[in-house]
């Protein structure tokens, strides 16, 4: 019991921080052979988190379409437009704190070094899971779905999306986000072996620094911005969605990071319904982070 208490206490976040430390320790500590199985690991879980993620998304945004109702194709609407115009507000801070910081701090010679000298890692074997549909795909289909069942009078269809969201979430819960910590000490257990982390961070240590701030003040201008509009501190909210951030940066994929956003998001007390449409659908659209 007092071992459960523990790893309760220690959080997804604190996994994905010891993830990361022990990556890095174990790729530079490691010989190439030991860090070839979890490359051999990472390998294979991509390829099912590339399955499941079109699954994941029609599983979670269609039954939320249909809960929301006849309001569904209005929400729709405002959040791919405020996504998108968020993205191109993004896109110009980035742009301008881009063209007045970076060429000051990129020097190409040592980067290319550093790539020179990084060895390969290949995984033992690979599996190749074809996904059954491309995201934008399964996001059409969601919407689809979604919006023609919530004016249906029979309940058929309806049971079947909801059934369906059960299963996504039985796999979310008992299959990504318990492999997810391995997955990223996976990374960044690789990135060292092969010289990327001493490298290429080495390198952009400056520019890294300069984006994270920039990712620092871009979230608290948001959650700013929601905290106020939904009556929530944005403080608490921020403390809340920090495993969900962490897991982007060590996977580099919001698709990956979706399990993880859904969760931390209803833990902060928003509409079930909301975060099942939001979630998926922003992790898709909404690319300021990237940008």
């Amino acid at each position: 019991m007092k071992l459960q208490s523990i790893f309760r206490r220690i959080g997804l976040l604190g996994y994905i921080f010891i993830a990361i430390l022990a990556g890095i320790a174990t790729g530079w500590i490691s010989p190439p052979w030991l860090v070839r199985v979890f490359v051999t690991f990472n390998s294979l879980f991509s390829q099912f988190l590339g399955f499941v993620i079109p699954l994941l998304i029609v599983g979670l945004v269609a039954p939320a379409i249909v809960e929301i109702g006849k309001g569904a194709g209005k929400m729709l609407l405002f959040t791919v437009g405020l996504a998108y115009a968020a993205t191109i507000l993004a896109g110009l801070f980035s742009y301008f704190t881009g063209v007045t910081f970076f060429p000051h701090m990129i020097q190409p010679d040592r980067y290319v070094e550093a790539a020179g000298d990084a060895v390969s890692l290949v995984p033992y074997f690979t599996i190749e899971i074809v996904p059954m549909m491309t995201v934008t795909t399964a996001l059409v289909l969601a919407f689809v779905l979604g919006l023609c069942v919530a004016r249906f009078t029979t309940t058929a269809l309806r049971d079947v999306l909801m059934d369906f969201r059960e299963v996504i979430v039985m796999v979310i819960r008992g299959v990504i986000v318990p492999l997810l910590p391995l997955y990223i000490f996976g990374i960044f257990a690789g990135m060292t072996c092969t010289g990327q982390v001493a490298g290429v961070v080495g390198t952009f240590i400056k520019v890294i620094g300069v984006i994270f701030v920039m990712h620092v003040l871009l979230l608290v201008f948001q959650y700013l911005v929601g905290g106020w509009i939904g009556r929530r501190n944005p403080l608490r909210c921020l403390k809340l969605i920090l495993p969900a951030y962490f897991t982007a940066l060590g996977t580099s994929s919001s698709a990956a990071t979706i399990p993880v956003t859904l969760r931390q998001t209803k833990a902060m007390d928003v509409d079930p319904a909301v975060a099942d449409f939001t979630v998926p659908l922003c992790a898709t659209i909404h690319l300021s982070g990237s940008t």
